[in-house]
C-alpha cells in the first residue's frame, strides 16, 4: 500500500519534470539526458560479479542451452525474442531516421529519398553498436537475477521493487534508485518523437489507474513481450521481401545469404 501511495505522489512530479523539459529544452537534449541514464544498466555487470555465481555453471549454461518442451519455457523463449526483435522497433528506427533528416534540413519526402553510403555506414554502426550493448546488458541482467533472486528461491516476481532486489549485492538500499533510473532512461528513449513524450506524460494517470485496479504490471510486461515475439516474424518476412526487390531498393538489394539468414 505504501508503494502505491508513493507512486501516487511521484507520478505528478515526474510528469511535471518531463513537461518542463519539453518547454525549456529540445528533443535532442532530452534524448541525451536519458541516454546517460541508461548507463545505470551497466550496474548489472558489476552486480553479476559481486553476486559470485558459479562461473563454470554460467559458462556451461551459456554455451549449452537447456531446452524444455513446456508451455512456460516456450512462452519465455518467445518473450525473450519479443524483447529483442520488437515490432515497434522497426517503426521507431524509421521515425528516428526521419527526425535526423529533418534536423539536417530535409523537410520534404522528396528531400529524404535515398541515402548516401556515408549515411548507411553511420546507420549500420549505430544499429550494431546498440544491439551489442543492449544484448550485453540483457545477458548480465539474466545472470544477475539468476545468481541473486533465483538462487534464493525467488522465481515469481510480482513488482518492480522485487525485480530491483537483483542489484542489492552492488547498491544495497540504493538498488531501487538504480533500477528506477535505468527504467526511466530506457523507457523514455523508446519514445522517439517529442509529441509522443507529451502523450506519455498525459498517460501517466492511466498507468497509475492500472496499478490501483490490481493488474500485475510485471505479468503484463511479460505477456506483451510474448505478443511481440508472435507478431515479429510476419513483419520480418515483409521486410525481407521488400529489401529483395530492386524496384524498391535500386542497387542496394539485400544479398542472397542475408535474405536466407533473415
Amino acid at each position: 500500500m505504501m508503494t502505491g501511495i508513493k507512486s501516487y505522489y511521484w507520478t505528478p512530479l515526474y510528469t511535471i519534470l518531463i513537461i518542463s523539459l519539453l518547454f525549456l529544452s529540445s528533443y535532442h537534449h532530452i534524448a541525451r539526458i536519458f541516454k546517460w541514464l541508461t548507463m545505470v544498466l551497466f550496474a548489472y555487470i558489476a552486480a553479476a560479479f559481486l553476486a559470485r555465481p558459479d562461473w563454470h555453471s554460467v559458462l556451461t549454461a551459456t554455451l549449452v542451452p537447456r531446452v524444455e518442451w513446456s508451455s512456460a519455457f516456450l512462452a519465455t523463449f518467445v518473450g525473450l525474442l519479443g524483447t529483442t526483435i520488437s515490432p515497434y522497433l522497426f517503426f521507431w528506427q524509421a521515425s528516428q531516421e526521419v527526425e535526423n533528416d529533418r534536423a539536417q534540413g530535409k523537410r520534404t519526402v522528396k528531400q529524404r529519398e535515398g541515402a548516401t553510403l556515408k549515411e548507411l555506414r553511420v546507420a549500420r554502426t549505430d544499429v550494431f553498436t546498440g544491439m551489442f550493448f543492449s544484448n550485453l546488458v540483457m545477458y548480465f541482467i539474466i545472470l544477475t537475477t539468476a545468481a541473486t533472486l533465483h538462487a534464493h528461491g525467488q522465481t515469481n516476481i510480482q513488482t518492480a521493487r522485487e525485480a530491483a532486489e537483483a542489484l542489492h549485492p552492488l547498491a544495497r538500499r540504493g538498488a531501487y534508485l538504480l533500477f528506477a533510473l535505468g527504467l526511466i532512461g530506457t523507457g523514455m528513449l523508446g519514445v522517439p518523437r517529442p509529441r509522443r513524450l507529451c502523450c506519455l506524460c498525459s498517460g501517466g494517470r492511466r498507468g497509475l489507474a492500472l496499478d490501483f485496479a490490481g493488474f500485475n504490471a510485471v505479468k503484463m510486461l511479460f505477456y506483451s513481450a510474448v505478443l511481440n515475439g508472435v507478431l515479429a516474424p510476419p513483419l520480418i518476412v515483409l521486410m525481407v521481401l521488400l529489401t529483395s526487390k530492386s524496384k524498391i531498393m535500386g542497387t542496394r538489394v539485400s544479398s542472397r545469404p542475408l535474405r536466407y539468414f533473415g
